[in-house]
């Protein structure tokens, strides 16, 4: 309680209203969507997405999540575009404008300008019949019958509706673009998703210090080699190549199975041939996948010939 108000009441009534408000747009959504994705997959230039106030904020972010998920965009603020900013918008491009009231003053100004050079419109508002909707090209609507402020005042449900609508065309982009997560880690480099994206076995296996075994070796030298080696399993080489790998499974499994000979077993009488293995230009995640289909903790990376290179283990893929 704070100044006899339960804050956390007051919290939650706005996250439900919010939560309310998101749902309710979804039967206004019609053809136009259909037409919006189509205008933006098709657009040669950049979107141009722009707004006033809180739906320029929006605006910001909805421009950066495209740009990131493979639409080509930026935002401009319209009260800057009169002041040499108009020079970025080409005829190659399509605006996106948001406006809940769809009468924002500062943002139409700019509409003579799209018009005068047949750059298409995109509005997002809340109004059917606002002047945004009846000069766009296109229009979305994103009608909040009230806010989830209590004077019913500041934006809070409306930009929450633009914010969710804004990602909800992303991702539509991104499905009717195929956009993969290779592409998702090029425009994110710098992030550590990008980074694991990005990285193959040769980046992160193990190179020195391997637990190598012979197939004529006794399972328990083997037991040691695999216990110093520390990653649940050793390679077993014929000469350069790769034989195969035995895992601290299989000895156990042999120990219990063969206890009265256990002594006598060697390694290439319970080894598993033809091992799962990855090349050195592996992505990450196409290893992790490998390890997890296959309940092993570790994988020879190889070369064409079968040549051990090194080993990636489970704990390389949690970059």
């Amino acid at each position: 309680m704070v100044n006899n108000i339960n804050v956390k009441d007051v919290a939650e009534r706005c996250l439900r209203d919010e939560a309310a408000a998101i749902l309710n747009i979804i039967p206004q959504l019609d053809e136009q969507l259909d037409r919006v994705v189509e205008l933006l997959l098709h657009c040669t230039g950049k979107v141009i997405v722009t707004g006033v106030g809180k739906s320029g904020h929006v605006g910001e972010k909805i421009a950066a999540t495209l740009a990131s998920t493979g639409t080509p965009a930026f935002y401009i603020n319209p009260l800057d575009a009169f002041h040499g900013d108009l020079g970025m918008i080409t005829q190659s491009d399509v605006v996106v404008a948001l406006s809940n009231s769809g009468q924002t003053e500062e943002l139409l100004r700019i509409v003579p300008f799209l018009k005068e050079h047949k750059i298409p419109l995109v509005g997002i508002s809340g109004n059917a019949d606002s002047l945004l909707a009846r000069n766009s090209d296109l229009h979305i609507l994103l009608h909040v019958a009230e806010e989830a402020c209590p004077l019913n005042l500041a934006p809070t449900s409306s930009t929450t509706v633009q914010l969710a609508f804004g990602d909800a065309l992303a991702i539509a982009l991104m499905e009717v673009r195929h956009f993969q997560a290779r592409d998702f880690a090029q425009f994110h480099p710098g992030g550590s998703l990008g980074r694991r994206l990005l990285t193959i076995a040769s980046d992160v296996m193990r190179t020195e210090n391997l637990p190598l075994l012979s197939p004529s070796m006794s399972l328990t030298e083997a037991v040691t080699l695999v216990s110093k080696g520390k990653m649940g399993m050793a390679v077993v080489m014929e000469g350069d190549r790769v034989a195969g790998v035995i895992t601290d499974g299989d000895v156990r499994r042999t120990m219990q199975a063969r206890r009265e000979e256990f002594f006598d077993v060697t390694v290439g009488e319970v080894m598993t041939r033809q091992p799962k293995s990855v090349s050195p230009d592996t992505k990450l995640p196409v290893v992790q996948r490998i390890l997890q289909d296959n309940n092993i903790h570790a994988v020879p990376v190889v070369d064409a010939e079968h040549h051990l290179l090194g080993i990636v283990d489970s704990l390389s893929c949690l970059l």
